[in-house]
């Protein structure tokens, strides 16, 4: 039977009518009785009306963890009128209950459903009520099923969202329960009921099934608790792993008569560690690939590009290095130098560019350079040199486009003279004298972007002091700054520093920030 309600605000209780005569003392044992009790039980006395009906009820005792619809407990139950505090209940088959229950002598039990408005927001309750006569009046009782209802819908979503599931078994009258989410994770029809413990390992992958086996006969024999993970094949899909966790309550003789436990679905996990460690060998891989290009990188660096572990004496000249290429793990980039003693005696002496950065930019690199100290060995005019070079690079399809700036120079010692050409590239910074100047010339069109280029030598006579400089751009170009700036912190930077043991380092540091570079840099130092 159920009852459906809803409630308006409630009244505040009438003042007590006063006890009945004899009814006090019940009252009072009563009540003391009720205060040991768990739960919400409360005594109902009738109050009847002048053609001796009953006309309301009076709660007169009630135990201390009772609570009513409107959240008020024990003591403060007390002394309230039924139809004054709950308005509209005497319309109820739920008094009709309570009518009966007190006429027959025998026990009433429904339901009383009602609707109330929390926080703005509609919702329906449900209690289970029991009415007991006694002592001329009524012993209620209430459980409200909708926290329950509430809780299992809780257990449920928690149990869903984990992919688990509980079990339960009774070894003694051979009872076997199943939440509803192991059903899902094995997709078995619920109609055909649960699996028993035995019959898992016919459900488990071939390899799997001994360990299964021989887990839960240890269990049902022992009480040895259970934990293990296995794949169970569903039809038309792929193994799923399946995690079962069970342990056993036993009698005094130790005998398991009762097994609790639950079953997990761990697919979506294995997948997931079979990812991390396909994951972990592609990086142990990658890890070797680079390992393998550091060591080639390495290779080519001492056989491309060798840099100086000290300054060089070349034809007269100290010759110092500074090379920083931009590229992580790989010890040359587009930029190079060469500085070398001819077989005349002279000192040859390049700083080149080429563009983009990786591998491809350091095979350009190579055969620039390689192509440029041959030329220069057999005598070629420099004009000439660069000119062939544009050449190759024009007609190299391996190339893949890549362009080239470049400054050569040839100083003869005898004369103290110096023979330059450059190609697209940053002019020489002379120092003598505490002050610094660019050297004039023409600069030539970049190698590989023309067909027709022209290129021009010049000279200078280098004096005993002074220092002259053949760099790279990524030593003065900034972004969103003009190169004629760069050019001139160059020169500020160079008279700063120049005399100095480590001249280069302090130069690099004082033009370029780690953090901010974006290019190669190479620098050749030149004192007399």
């Amino acid at each position: 039977m159920r009852d459906h309600m809803k409630w308006g605000a409630p009244e505040a209780p009438e003042p007590d009518s006063g006890p009945a005569t004899g009814r006090e003392s019940a009252t009072e044992v009563i009540q003391e009785v009720l205060g040991g009790l768990r739960g919400s039980v409360v005594l109902l006395w009738p109050e009847y009306g002048p053609r001796g009906e009953v006309a309301d009820f009076r709660l007169v005792a009630a135990s201390p963890e009772a609570v009513d619809i409107s959240g008020r407990r024990g003591p403060e139950l007390v002394g309230r009128s039924v139809l004054h505090t709950y308005p509209g209940t005497d319309a109820t088959e739920l008094w009709r209950g309570y009518l009966e229950a007190l006429r027959t002598g025998t026990p009433y039990e429904g339901e009383l459903e009602y609707a109330e408005t929390a926080a703005g927001i509609p919702h329906t309750s449900r209690y289970r009520v029991r009415a007991v006569p006694c002592r001329g009046g009524l012993l209620v009782s209430w459980t409200r099923l909708d926290a329950s209802e509430r809780e299992q819908r809780r257990l449920a979503l928690m149990q869903r969202l984990g992919g688990m599931g509980w079990v339960d078994r009774d070894l003694v009258r051979g009872k076997i329960t199943w939440s509803d989410e192991v059903y899902s994770i094995f997709e078995r029809d619920r109609s055909l009921g649960p699996l028993t413990l035995e019959e898992l390992s016919a459900h488990a992958e071939k390899e799997d099934r001994p360990a299964v086996e021989d887990a839960v006969r240890r269990l049902l024999e022992s009480g040895e608790p259970l934990d293990r993970t296995f794949r169970v094949r569903l039809p038309g899909r792929t193994a799923r792993h399946v995690r079962v966790v069970a342990e056993t309550e036993n009698d005094v003789t130790g005998r398991p008569v009762r097994v609790h436990g639950f079953f997990q679905d761990l697919t979506a996990a294995k997948h997931a560690e079979r990812q991390l460690r396909e994951h972990w060998r592609t990086a142990l891989t990658q890890r070797d690939v680079l390992a393998s290009e550091r060591a080639l990188a390495a290779r080519l660096q001492d056989t491309l590009l060798p840099l100086p572990h000290q300054k060089l004496d070349l034809a007269g000249l100290t010759v110092d290095v500074a090379y920083l290429p931009l590229q992580e793990g790989l010890n040359l980039g587009g930029d190079w130098y060469s500085a070398i003693e001819l077989p005349d005696g002279n000192a040859l002496l390049v700083v080149g560019d080429v563009s983009g950065h990786g591998l491809d930019a350091v095979a350009t690199m190579a055969l620039l350079r390689f192509t440029a100290k041959g030329m220069a060995i057999t005598g070629t005019p420099l004009p000439t040199v660069l000119a062939n070079l544009n050449t190759l690079l024009l007609h190299t399809p391996e190339r893949n486009g890549n362009t080239a700036t470049m400054i050569m120079a040839v100083y003869e010692p005898a004369s103290s003279r110096l023979t330059w050409v450059r190609a697209g590239h940053p002019p020489p910074l002379l120092v003598r004298d505490g002050r610094a100047r660019f050297l004039p010339s023409d600069g030539g069109i970049l190698l590989g972007a023309s067909v027709r280029p022209h290129y021009e030598a010049f000279t200078v006579d280098l004096l005993p002091g002074d220092h002259l400089l053949l760099y790279t751009d990524g030593l003065v170009e900034r972004p969103h700054e003009s190169i004629d700036d760069g050019l001139a912190r160059l020169a500020d930077a160079a008279v700063a520093h120049v005399g100095g043991p480590r001249f280069l380092d302090e130069l690099v540091a004082a033009l370029v920030a780690p953090d901010t570079r974006h290019d190669d840099i190479c620098a050749v130092h030149i004192s007399r």
